[in-house]
């Protein structure tokens, strides 16, 4: 399972190393190149209340495998795509897909490991995850500059191929735990999911007028709605809110919010900087944060297991503050004056950072989740993930465009960044205030992030199985 949970996130962050060459080979604008990563994410956020809570009525399996179908077909219309508006499309199809295999993934470790064994699992999806974010940028600047941009998705084919058929093999059939499905809560949870997400996405192209108030004003009342039909549901609800009386978990979907915001989108300014300003290959930009993948991978596990025996929460802080920190160091060398190299040192401390995060913030979630809830309990806490992302998304689009008309002026930044082609590298005298927009912009993801490490001081200590 941890195989298409590893693809799904990829997907997620292998887009930004390539925008300079999808907007070159599609004759794309800014804007739609951007729409190609949120477009992803909308469809990915806006189902995933609903995808947990179908593996506990279809099985987790089922839904896993209809899922990772859907991703892999997808991907492969992705790569076949001859214009900006059906990548745009197809992306969609994949973000759905990636929205119905994600909770399964989590819902099975939740109801197969006990709690004292959960750690090393979570360990395990937490070294995923981890090396999944960063893995998306080198694998993608490695596929463009070989095969070019279409080799970022056709990769996943086979990739899926394999995982349906160890799907298929290994993951066991469990026990349907919701035997009836809140039809109601479903359409409420979805219309406000996607107002709410849509509004945002879309805030800043409509220049925050009337259709952004009223997208909002729309998701905020269905999801008022929904949370009262939920309350009148019990057991049968699709959210049941008695999740939402553990402190630990409550919190954990904030603080994920965070780590979703951040993670997806540091590295877009910082590799259309590498790439425009230093003139790096796609593959030379990703190969800076290789560190990170390497060091994600193989501490994760470790980490995972002391959250067997001892308490999560000064593992989470720990990592989201080395995360801000390191988020806030890259911003601080994307400045022509500063050698790029030193993101591999900075790479480092943001793997032990990801090591650090995933698996414990997992672990402060899920401890204490009895088993009936792991459906709905997973599909919360990657909504709130999700959610941090869509907002992210949207946020580094706002912020890059109005870094750039700062720094450049209006005219320059609409020639650069906005409807024009963002290919090719710069007249030399753009170099420092383009840098300075991507600079600023950077510091965006390390502000939430560190947010979110003030949060996880809020977890209540969670109690070692060792005591």
């Amino acid at each position: 399972m941890m195989l298409g949970f590893f693809m799904i996130l990829v997907d997620s962050t292998i887009v930004s190393v390539a925008i300079p060459a999808i907007s070159s080979g599609l004759d794309a604008t800014y804007n739609e190149v951007i729409w190609v990563n949120s477009a992803y994410l909308l469809a990915y956020a806006v189902p995933l209340l609903i995808t947990g809570r179908l593996g506990d009525r279809f099985g987790p399996r089922t839904i896993y495998l209809i899922g990772l179908a859907l991703f892999t077909a997808s991907s492969l219309a992705c790569g076949l795509a001859s214009s900006a508006a059906a990548l745009i499309t197809a992306r969609a199809f994949q973000g759905l897909g990636g929205a119905l295999v994600t909770p399964q993934t989590m819902s099975v470790m939740i109801r197969t490991f006990t709690p004292k064994q959960r750690g090393s699992a979570m360990g395990v999806w937490g070294a995923t995850a981890g090396l999944a974010t960063v893995t998306g940028p080198l694998l993608g600047g490695v596929l463009v500059d070989a095969g070019g941009w279409p080799w970022i998705f056709w990769v996943n084919v086979p990739v899926g191929v394999v995982g349906l058929i160890l799907a298929m093999t290994f993951v066991p059939k469990l026990e349907q735990t919701n035997r009836r499905f809140d039809w109601a809560g479903m359409a409420l949870s979805a219309i406000g999911m996607f107002c709410l997400v849509y509004g945002i996405q879309e805030a800043q192209h409509f220049g925050w007028d009337w259709r952004v108030w009223a997208l909002l004003a729309v998701g905020a009342v269905a999801m008022v709605l929904f949370v009262r039909w939920q309350a009148s549901r019990g057991t049968d609800a699709l959210v049941p809110l008695e999740l939402f009386a553990n402190r630990n978990f409550a919190l954990a979907g904030g603080v994920i919010a965070t780590v979703g915001f951040a993670v997806s989108t540091f590295a877009i300014p910082w590799m259309i900087y590498v790439q425009t300003v230093q003139e790096f290959t796609p593959t030379h930009a990703a190969l800076l944060i290789l560190p990170s993948g390497a060091v994600s991978f193989f501490l994760s596990p470790a980490i995972g297991r002391l959250t067997n025996t001892h308490d999560p929460k000064p593992f989470a802080i720990a990592g989201l503050t080395m995360a801000a920190i390191s988020i806030g160091a890259a911003a601080l060398i994307t400045t022509p004056a500063v050698d790029a190299r030193w993101m591999y040192a900075i790479s480092v401390l943001y793997g032990v950072a990801n090591s650090m995060m995933w698996g414990p913030l997992s672990m402060v979630a899920t401890r204490n989740l009895e088993r009936h809830l792991a459906g709905s309990g997973s599909s919360v806490y990657n909504t709130m993930r999700q959610i941090g992302a869509v907002i992210g998304s949207a946020a580094i689009a706002a912020m890059m465009s109005a870094q750039l008309a700062r720094q450049l002026g209006e005219d320059a930044a609409a020639r650069v960044g906005g409807g024009a082609s963002i290919s090719g590298p710069l007249p030399e005298t753009l170099h420092e205030p383009f840098a300075a927009a991507m600079s600023a912009t950077i510091w965006l993801p390390g502000a939430v992030i560190a947010a979110g490490a003030v949060l996880a001081c809020c977890f209540h200590r969670t109690q070692s199985w060792s005591e």
